[in-house]
């Protein structure tokens, strides 16, 4: 079964980081996801959140500021599988300015109130909304 690491950061306004995926991926191109993708052979889930947002955004955070938010699965319809994915989170102060784009079209704070309305992959569309429900974001917009 395919693994992936997810990366949901909320900056002070509570605007998450989402990315917009380009025209290449087999898996929902040109939608909005969240940063991340798939773990390599034999790596653990939490390496690979802060690989894949080090490599998609040149974010790079110090071991221990991401916590497992999630562990789910995800149905993607391109390769017919259920797909493990856990989604780490974490507060930040840091804006579009500190993003360097690695990977997608863009990687930008949206607004959560225009977030649920974007074209959002299969991923973020089961994830997003459970997310800027939850009390776990709530407290990482006001700790």
């Amino acid at each position: 079964m395919p693994r992936f690491a997810s990366v949901l950061l909320v900056d002070p306004r509570g605007w998450v980081l989402l990315q917009e995926r380009d025209a290449d991926p087999v898996i929902d191109p040109d939608r909005w996801g969240l940063v991340g993708g798939h773990l390599d052979d034999g790596e653990e889930f939490e390496p690979a959140a802060y690989r894949e947002l080090a490599e998609e955004t040149g974010i790079e955070l110090s071991p221990g500021s991401l916590s497992l938010w999630l562990d789910t699965t995800v149905f993607h319809v391109a390769t017919g599988t259920d797909d493990a994915v856990q989604v780490w989170v974490a507060p930040t102060k840091l804006t579009d300015a500190d993003v360097v784009l690695g990977e997608g079209r863009r990687i930008v704070f949206v607004d959560p109130a225009r977030a649920l309305g974007l074209e959002l992959a299969a991923s973020a569309a089961q994830i997003l909304p459970q997310f800027l429900s939850s009390n776990d974001y709530r407290n990482l917009v006001n700790p």
